[in-house]
């Protein structure tokens, strides 16, 4: 039978690529994890209910990918079974960090967490596997020790041996925990047959037929089969009509006996693959033929069908004319005319494929060029019925809307002066039939009338707002005024920036600096501290961190805040007389100490003013342990100047005198809490008044 190559090696694909399987001895089901880790397989199958996903309570392990392999489960030297081997690998997901809405409202994490952050983890993950007419779920069990617990790292993996299947199938695996920490992993496999393997001779239902395949030499296509002297068989080469819906049997069997018989196999080589399917649909063409005709350009034939839509401007999607206009069979290569009575420039044509399982489409508003382009237009279909009973609708995007309807859409609202004018001949009469018709209505003058409405809608509010301004023109010059200065006062705090820089002496001096933070919020400013972005600090470091935020304040003309506190003024006299602290004296998360190598240039070189203020808390420390190097800029007493604080903060155009009072007297109110609870804390208090003038004259 004669065949273009090319035809042919679109129908059949790639070449199969022959795998040569690992044989694995014995029914038991076996689980076993990559170094490091240790797993266990529960005995039997679990029922599979995934739940809902739960927020996790610090890290956990989830699965991250899947990976599945084939191998042969032999009960004898010539009997086995296909069988899927699949590897879990896995990750460590979240952290032992507390919540950030904690951090946010100014609470620190507790000194002592609640779970060792040295515990090994583990984890029970399920696998579920279905191919039918089988499906299973197992659960393994995965210890993972401490040394291998890093958030956002892979840990290994765990492989299970195996789950059977029949070949040629295709199989759907799942992956998740329980609880579920996030959305389950799936995995889809079509497993080969028979013809792309190497192990014909230990898998029974490989031996009970012969090969069959398919080559071509040049324009000719060969069958070809590869049978042994043992094996008896019967060959049947027919046509397959099994398209499209349900058939009865006789004209769906018509190779097969009815009565059972031995085992059976089939292959159709020709059958068009979807590839080269959606490859010729993009290959066709449509051409426009004057006056109303067009015709499909093809290579080859294509199961196709046409029909009209309206494509309204801006309106979404083309609406197809089904019904009245009816679906057309398309012959490619064909001029093709519509029965239309007129032409329109909103009239396309669609080519619909719906080649097994494909929705393809094309679409040409083939009119457009000669005709001008897309009109406001309402189409109207008209039905026809028995005893000369006639209906209308307007086609709009939510469907054909009967025109005489309580719809709240444009065509129901304007159903009756459509009506008119069709009936006074203003509307274009596009098609009719016994059946139907469609007409096309202008919509321009219903559009000028609407948006005279709404000018004049537009004018009356304008004459009341300015007759109100007649009647109470004092009362509006105080509400504009007072309008006025508070918009100007809330661009200017909102747009001011402000990043806190503080030592993290202790637990108690943190939950201060956190309600400082949240007060200023308030003010509004514009926040930036250490204490909210602990996820950016540890990927980025503190030294990177606070360039960043440095530059970002600078730039937009805020203030970098240095809190003075007894831890503060040490780590300042450390760099100012040994050039810098020893390495790896400080937290992870200490933006202040890698802060110093920053700060300290700007105030030697005299770049501090007006980029920095210092700040230290009543009690806590004494004005004058703050380093005679950081008094070149203003350093405020918290919260006893707290208003001249925030007036440095807010700038030039920050509130009145009255209001920014207020505002002081507010942070004031969320500060004394935390500062009680420090002064209360043994030794702190007596740490700041301590440190005298003396300290702060070493530098």
């Amino acid at each position: 039978m004669p065949m273009p190559w090319f035809l042919l090696s679109l129908a059949l694909g790639r070449s199969p690529v022959v795998l040569s399987l690992e044989r694995l001895e014995g029914l038991q089901d076996a689980a076993r994890c990559s170094p490091g880790l240790s797993c266990h397989l529960w005995d039997g199958d679990v029922v599979c209910l995934p739940g809902s996903i739960v927020s996790a309570p610090g890290p956990v392990l989830v699965p991250t990918s899947l990976q599945t392999e084939l191998v042969r489960r032999c009960y004898q030297e010539t009997d086995c079974d296909l069988c899927v081997r699949v590897a879990v690998h896995l990750a460590v997901h979240g952290h032992w960090e507390k919540p950030e809405d904690e951090e946010k409202l100014g609470r620190a994490a507790d000194p002592e967490p609640e779970e060792p952050r040295n515990a090994s983890l583990q984890a029970q993950v399920v696998l579920s596997f279905q191919a039918y007419p089988t499906a299973r779920c197992v659960l393994l069990e995965v210890q993972v020790p401490a040394a291998l617990v890093q958030p956002g790292q892979s840990v290994g993996s765990v492989v299970f041996d195996c789950f059977e299947a029949a070949l040629g199938t295709e199989v759907q695996i799942w992956s998740y925990t329980q609880p579920r920490y996030q959305k389950e992993l799936n995995l889809t496999r079509q497993l080969p047959d028979c013809r792309g393997l190497e192990v014909q001779d230990s898998i029974q239902s490989c031996r009970a037929l012969p090969w069959l395949s398919v080559t071509a030499d040049g324009d000719n296509v060969h069958l070809v089969l590869d049978v042994s002297e043992e094996q008896s068989f019967g060959l049947s080469l027919y046509w397959n009509q099994v398209q499209g819906p349900v058939k009865p049997w006789w004209h769906r069997n018509l190779a097969w006996p009815l009565e059972p018989d031995s085992v059976r196999t089939s292959i159709c080589p020709f059958t068009e693959d979807p590839r080269a399917h959606r490859n010729l649909w993009r290959a066709a063409r449509l051409q426009l033929l004057p006056p109303r005709g067009w015709r499909l350009d093809a290579p080859c034939s294509l199961h196709a069908q046409a029909t009209l839509c309206w494509q309204a401007p801006g309106r979404g999607p083309c609406q197809p004319l089904v019904p009245p206009l009816p679906r057309e069979n398309v012959t490619v290569n064909m001029a093709l005319e519509f029965p239309l009575l007129k032409g329109h420039p909103n009239l396309c044509v669609q080519q619909v494929s719906s080649w097994e399982k494909m929705q393809l489409q094309l679409q040409e508003c083939l009119w457009a060029d000669s005709l001008g382009p897309l009109k406001d237009d309402m189409l109207l279909v008209e039905a026809r019925g028995p005893q000369d009973n006639r209906s209308f609708c307007a086609l709009e995007p939510s469907g054909c809307t009967p025109l005489l309807s309580r719809a709240s859409t444009r065509a129901a609202r304007l159903g009756e002066q459509l009506l008119q004018d069709l009936h006074s001949g203003q509307c274009l009469q596009l098609w009719d039939d016994d059946l139907g018709a469609l007409w096309a209505c202008p919509m321009d003058k219903y559009i000028h009338q609407r948006w005279v409405l709404v000018w004049l809608a537009c004018l009356l509010f304008a004459a009341a707002l300015f007759l109100l301004f007649l009647l109470k023109k004092d009362h509006v010059k105080g509400w504009l005024r007072l309008l006025k200065e508070d918009i100007r006062a809330g661009a200017a705090a909102t747009g001011r920036a402000a990043l806190l820089l503080y030592s993290a002496d202790d637990a108690g001096f943190e939950r201060l600096v956190g309600a400082l933070a949240s007060a200023l919020c308030q003010v509004p400013l514009r926040v930036a501290v250490d204490l909210w972005s602990r996820r950016e600090l540890s990927a980025q470091g503190p030294l990177a961190w606070f360039h960043a935020q440095r530059r970002r304040t600078v730039q937009e003309g805020g203030l970098v805040v240095l809190i003075f506190s007894p831890g503060a003024v040490a780590l300042c006299h450390e760099w100012l007389q040994d050039a810098g602290p020893a390495p790896g004296a400080h937290g992870p998360h200490d933006a202040f100490a890698a802060s110093l190598s920053c700060v300290l240039p700007d105030f030697l070189q005299g770049r501090a003013p007006g980029r920095y203020v210092g700040a230290y808390f009543d009690g806590l420390l004494h004005a004058d342990a703050v380093p005679a190097l950081f008094r070149a800029v203003p350093v405020f007493s918290l919260p006893s100047q707290l208003p001249a604080f925030l007036g440095s903060l807010q700038g030039p155009r920050g509130p009145r005198p009255g209001r920014l009072g207020e505002r002081a007297e507010q942070v004031a109110r969320a500060l004394q809490p935390a500062l009680d609870s420090c002064l209360r804390t043994p030794g702190t208090a007596g740490m700041g008044r301590g440190m005298g003038p003396e300290a702060g004259d070493r530098t």
